[in-house]
């Protein structure tokens, strides 16, 4: 991203930079600039730029000016460079003839997410043993309310068991949000690879759930450890400042220009720290970010996923720092805090390179770290809450690691085990894939019907017909003629009811006939 920028800023510049005919030590040069000359276009222009932003000051593009000089973007009327200083002043300088863009490698061919940390699954279960005095489940299940419920009710239930996965440990919770979080920042980065820009190996689980759950009502971050926190005096010089005038806890004397006094203690805190709050291994993510600050929102869920990566004590004192920063600049009461340059102005320039900075100085650090700072301060309320969709996927995915299931004798499959990731495919695939998925099961359980010695004729072609009723496909696909049901399906023999009487019809009805005899 950054040599992007450099090439972008360094075309614009050259493209832009009025050139003309001066006069030097009774010579003239044509195609040059004075120093103050370059100063005012390039601080416009960045000031522009939607890359860098009105918080861009004259003094930061003097520095970027500076570094021109030394790459050879520019050279002053005599071709020196490097070690020359550039000046803000009538010093004539001058484009060189060759490119002075940078070339940066390519990025290499993009790898699925395979190197993403891989979601703890059902690979590992315990059987739940039965409580003392409690009847043993039928295997059997007649039921007319079970066949209701679930459409049909064929064959006999096999024997199960219920089964879980052990204790999720500590460390399974940690590894849990930390390949969950990786995934969502490429998702939020909008990148098919974190490759170059997030080495995963480097994200620490124990940070991100520390940060999830160790916060106070405020929603700051509170450390176990309270040598890892900043000192008290610290503490106390950002809470006079942020509250201000009310915020003099220790009552201490107010003179004229103590208010300054005070931000001076802060700034020396944070400008001694050996390194920025956000880390330089976590620099590309955030310099990334800057490419989405269009959309405030999409923005806004990157830096809320990326905060989460910080370690602790890093993540409480950038809360403070921008919450300090935000209450100064809206402040009424405040004193002006410096005789030149607006509060705003002066908060920014004095700590965004505390916030951002690489591990060596890069040629645009300071005004990529003041871009971003900017938003940072603005929305620091928002950036801080933890991203209501990552914590839901979480928590789904830990109540499935602990809820029971049920594991029939022979089986292997676990029907509830959820992908780390899924991939798109057809309609046309997935109708197929729901065919089959389907018919498989329902084909082994007809069988398992046909097979049964012990289920009565009478019942297995009652069921056997109510299989055909419900699944006529997979009935048709096993009996496709009447001979192939004949040979499997017992048929059915006809009984003689016993209250049915038959006649001759040929000869005529004679009624039974009995003579009586009667004593006298």
């Amino acid at each position: 991203v950054i040599p992007i920028l450099w090439n972008e800023t360094i075309k614009l510049f050259r493209g832009g930079m009025p050139l003309r005919r001066h006069w030097a030590h009774f010579r003239y040069y044509d195609c040059s600039f004075t120093g103050s000359e370059a100063v005012d276009y390039l601080h416009e222009l960045l000031r522009k730029n939607y890359n860098f932003g009105p918080e861009v000051t004259r003094y930061q593009t003097l520095q970027l000016l500076r570094k021109f000089l030394k790459a050879h973007v520019i050279e002053d009327i005599k071709g020196r460079h490097g070690t020359e200083d550039f000046e803000d002043s009538g010093h004539l300088y001058r484009f060189p003839t060759q490119s002075p863009l940078k070339s940066f490698p390519t990025k290499s061919l993009l790898r699925d997410s395979g190197d993403l940390p891989r979601l703890i699954r059902w690979d590992d279960y315990e059987e739940l043993p039965l409580q003392e005095n409690m009847a043993p489940v039928k295997s059997v299940l007649t039921s007319d309310l079970w066949n209701k419920r679930h459409s049909v009710a064929i064959g006999d239930v096999h024997e199960c068991k219920l089964i879980r996965r052990k204790e999720v440990t500590p460390k399974q919770v940690d590894h849990i949000w930390k390949s969950m979080t990786v995934a969502h920042l490429q998702d939020a980065l909008g990148l098919k690879t974190l490759e170059g820009v997030l080495n995963p190996e480097l994200v620490n689980g124990k940070h991100i759930v520390h940060n999830v759950f160790s916060v106070n009502k405020t929603g700051i971050v509170v450390l176990e450890n309270k040598a890892e926190d900043m000192p008290y005096w610290v503490i106390s010089a950002m809470k006079c400042l942020a509250n201000w005038p009310n915020g003099n806890g220790s009552k201490q004397p107010v003179y004229p220009g103590f208010e300054r006094d005070v931000l001076k203690t802060v700034a020396d805190y944070f400008q001694r720290l050996k390194q920025p709050l956000l880390t330089f291994h976590l620099y590309e993510v955030f310099v990334n970010i800057l490419s989405l600050l269009q959309d405030q929102e999409v923005a806004t869920e990157a830096l809320r996923v990326s905060c989460l990566l910080l370690p602790p004590p890093n993540r409480r004192r950038l809360q403070l720092l921008l919450r300090l920063m935000a209450r100064v600049c809206q402040n009424p009461h405040l004193p002006p805090l410096n005789d030149t340059i607006p509060t705003r102005t002066l908060m920014i320039q004095m700590f965004s390179h505390c916030v951002l900075s690489s591990v060596d100085d890069m040629d645009l650090d300071e005004l990529l770290s003041t871009k971003l700072v900017t938003f940072m301060m603005d929305h620091y309320v928002t950036i801080f809450q933890v991203p209501p969709k990552l914590r839901s996927q979480v928590e789904e995915h830990m109540s499935h690691l602990r809820r029971v299931q049920i594991k029939y004798a022979g089986s292997d499959t676990d029907f509830s085990s959820s992908p780390a990731f899924c991939k798109h495919i057809s309609r046309v695939d997935s109708e197929e894939q729901k065919v089959i998925g389907t018919q498989t099961p329902l084909q082994e359980l007809l069988e398992g019907l046909i097979a049964d010695k012990e289920l009565p004729a009478k019942d297995k072609r009652k069921r056997l017909k109510q299989f055909e009723k419900s699944y006529p496909e997979v009935y048709q696909h096993r009996f496709p003629t009447e001979e192939s049901k004949a040979a499997v399906i017992p048929e059915k023999t006809p009984r003689i009811k016993p209250h049915l009487m038959f006649f001759n019809l040929k000869k005529p009805f004679q009624p039974f006939q009995r003579s009586w005899s009667f004593r006298a």
